[in-house]
């Protein structure tokens, strides 16, 4: 029997991260601190954003159709956004946290104007971090969360919907869908009917063909395999050669000393900041996994 402990553990971002750039995925998923043994995050305005307003919407999974919005999603929004308010969510400004703040409100307004499926019967994963071995033999494991699961009572089957607060709509050849059904094909015993991106800004729920599922295990398997191999060659190179990227750059000057510390978030990352224009911050929102 593998271990899960010694096992490699890949998800969408991690995988995303990998195929963008090496170097910036081993900074991000597998890099330590050697004097905290901690990893590092770095924080900035658009991941605040998201980050914020998944937790609102995904808070309402567990608590009865009936009382999701009896509390408005805006005061929650504001409750928990002083956990990224000022430094701590990457904002220099208060003109720069404002006009986020703002849109991340103006997307929950258009959600309790137009809850659609919110109001259903929800599926919840058991585990915090749902996960099956995608090859035990590889010593391989995926994992990932789900922002929702709609059931469908009709056929006894469940809706996967991700929320997306970035601008621009997911790439076609993004490997989320085939990810996130295996996932919830692998770690509940319900038939994966339908699968959904719903664009908060644009107020625009998308449904899209769902992957086939042994396709998805080959594509997925094969890149996962290349990252254990990096992993044990510890060999992790940027694309763009020693001039690094924009996906890789940013943590570079984490371990030059560039940024700056702000805390430890609740899964013990050491969390940072770098003053970003808005044109990087443009950039990152498109990249992003939101």
């Amino acid at each position: 029997m593998s271990d899960k402990y010694s096992a490699v553990w890949v998800s969408h971002t991690s995988i995303s991260d990998f195929l963008q750039c090496p170097q910036a995925y081993y900074l991000k998923n597998v890099y330590k601190d050697p004097k905290t043994r901690h990893k590092v995050q770095l924080m900035s305005p658009p991941l605040a954003l998201g980050q914020v307003v998944h937790s609102v919407l995904e808070s309402l999974s567990v608590l009865p159709g009936a009382e999701r919005f009896k509390e408005s999603l805006i005061n929650k929004f504001e409750r928990n956004w002083q956990s990224v308010s000022g430094k701590k969510g990457g904002f220099f400004d208060e003109a720069t946290e404002k006009t986020y703040q703002e849109r991340g409100k103006e997307m929950l307004l258009k959600v309790m104007n137009n809850p659609g499926p919110l109001t259903g019967l929800a599926v919840k994963i058991k585990e915090d971090l749902p996960h099956y071995w995608l090859s035990e033999e590889e010593g391989i494991i995926l994992c990932g969360k789900i922002d929702w699961l709609e059931y469908l009572k009709e056929d006894d089957s469940v809706n996967i919907i991700d929320f997306k607060t970035s601008k621009s709509e997911e790439n076609e050849s993004s490997l989320q869908l085939p990810i996130y059904h295996l996932l919830v094909h692998n770690c509940q015993h319900r038939k994966v009917s339908k699968a959904s991106y719903w664009y908060l800004g644009l107020d625009r729920i998308v449904e899209k063909s769902l992957p086939d599922l042994e396709s998805a295990h080959e594509q997925i398997l094969k890149i996962a395999k290349e990252m254990k191999l990096a992993r044990q060659l510890e060999r992790f190179k940027c694309p763009h050669g020693e001039a690094g990227c924009f996906a890789c750059k940013p943590f570079e000057q984490i371990l030059r000393g560039e940024a700056e510390f702000v805390g430890e978030n609740d899964y013990h990352q050491d969390i940072y900041v770098l003053k970003r224009n808005k044109t990087e911050l443009s950039k990152e929102e498109n990249s992003e996994l939101l």
